[in-house]
């Protein structure tokens, strides 16, 4: 089985297309991973307080224990950085791997079933990004000497370019809530507040970058 995953993922490596996929979801699980982990870092309930239920009830008690509710804020972020930063993707991928694990198993057990879905997507899309290092860490048995994949080769994304869109993203959205004193997320289609367009704004950055990688790909000999 590892081997049929090996050879599927070594021949998506080789395709330019596949590259920009893998960056586009790690993007997406670390932006989605922001909001859960400042909120808790900052100590801030991820419910309102007057909700209850199993799914509200476990919540409360999750922000109740303190050092622990902050510790996994930390990993979140943690993780959301080395997603969205491309070069450490493999290791934020592994970080946030159990942490999606528990909370879609919570979310389903709970029936909180918009929640589960997305968490399910974000849990799956973290197992492609994992699935995707593969050939960095594992070779098949009886073939030792098989290169290890690497970034290097014409289909190799310019990733000092994304790496920088992964850090335009976090900033903007780390100044949008700084200015709003908390974690800001949009409630609706406010056009009124201009938090509501920087973060409407936030999807330019990735079109731009592939417009930068690809015209500085253009103008090297090599590719």
């Amino acid at each position: 089985m590892l081997s049929l995953l090996h050879a599927l993922v070594t021949g998506a490596r080789r395709r330019r297309g596949w590259h920009h996929v893998v960056i586009l979801v790690r993007l997406l699980i670390g932006f989605a991973f922001l909001p859960a982990g400042i909120k808790k870092v900052l100590g801030q309930p991820f419910t309102d307080p007057s909700n209850s239920g199993p799914f509200h009830d476990f919540l409360h008690a999750f922000h109740a224990t303190g050092g622990f509710y902050r510790f996994v804020g930390v990993v979140q972020l943690l993780a959301a950085l080395l997603l969205m930063t491309q070069r450490r993707a493999g290791l934020g991928a592994a970080l946030a791997a159990p942490v999606l694990t528990a909370i879609v198993v919570f979310c389903w057990s709970t029936m909180v079933v918009p929640t589960a879905i997305v968490a399910t997507l974000m849990w799956l899309g973290t197992l492609a990004v994992l699935a995707w290092e593969l050939p960095r860490w594992w070779t098949p048995p009886g073939d030792p000497a098989a290169p290890r994949a690497t970034d290097d080769g014409l289909a190799s994304p310019d990733l000092g370019a994304w790496a920088g869109c992964g850090l335009a993203v976090l900033a903007l959205y780390l100044a949008v809530s700084l200015a709003s004193g908390g974690v800001y997320r949009p409630r609706g289609m406010d056009t009124t507040d201009w938090r509501w367009w920087a973060i409407a704004l936030l999807p330019l950055l990735p079109v731009v970058t592939a417009l930068v990688a690809r015209r500085r790909r253009r103008a090297t000999p090599e590719a």
